[in-house]
């Protein structure tokens, strides 16, 4: 299904592809990807070796790590999965709790965003008066809260298509609900003293624009490899964010 999504996503992103063609892939791909959690809880309900709770770290490299870190975080939310954030560098590492396939699709999916972002908001002008670092974070939080509203509404449709799917071994909420429960005691595990981060307040004026741009937004990606300790944002960075 996954090879399935990456093929969409590649007739998508054709040049020669028309905006209307591009929606319909991109809304395909959305759909088989929720789908594809789905089926996994599913399965690992009767088979739990198949799917097993696990945690991988990500590291986020400047310049905007801490609202790459925001776009990790909202995309892993969406898909049943629990983060903290620590801070490496000068920039952070994420470490990610969840099931191996929820994992798989958390890496997936925001190695792709985050490409997606960083053409987008090189693309954007700062308007007048804007202060450009303030502009782009608001754009980049904008773009990120977008992007989990559709993860979270994709998540929820291929849930109450596949209820059926459950009847006569257990409801598929409460599949989902003992997934993550057994994440979050897992973190609870590593992390048991674990502080809530405080709000941050962004300034700038582009919350608008990137939220515009995070629901235009292809919900998948290519070529990423799951199931060990890798570092994002040198590809973002060569796909044109300007440097904070």
């Amino acid at each position: 299904m996954l090879d399935k999504v990456r093929k969409l996503l590649a007739m998508a992103e054709d040049p020669a592809c028309t905006e209307a063609e591009a929606a319909a892939f991109t809304a395909k791909a959305t759909d088989l990807i929720a789908r594809y959690g789905v089926d996994r809880a599913l399965l690992a309900a009767r088979d739990p070796a198949t799917d097993p709770v696990g945690d991988r770290v990500v590291e986020l490299l400047a310049p905007y790590a801490l609202d790459k870190a925001g776009l990790l975080a909202a995309v892993a939310g969406a898909l049943r999965c629990r983060s903290v954030r620590r801070r490496a560098g000068s920039g952070f590492e994420m470490h990610l709790f969840g099931f191996a396939s929820d994992l798989e699709r958390v890496e997936l999916l925001f190695t792709s965003l985050l490409v997606q972002a960083a053409h987008g908001l090189a693309a954007t002008p700062v308007p007048p008066g804007d202060q450009p670092a303030a502009f782009r974070r608001s754009w980049l939080a904008g773009f990120a809260w977008s992007v989990a509203e559709r993860l979270r509404a994709a998540e929820s449709a291929a849930a109450a298509d596949r209820s059926g799917a459950a009847e006569g071994e257990t409801s598929m909420a409460l599949v989902l609900a003992d997934r993550s429960t057994q994440v979050q005691r897992r973190l609870a595990e590593v992390y048991p003293r674990l502080r809530t981060a405080s709000t941050r307040r962004l300034a700038g004026g582009g919350a608008g624009q990137g939220a515009e741009a995070g629901r235009r937004a292809d919900l998948g990606g290519t070529g990423v490899r799951a199931g060990r300790r890798r570092s994002v944002g040198d590809r973002a960075d060569r796909g044109g964010v300007p440097g904070e």
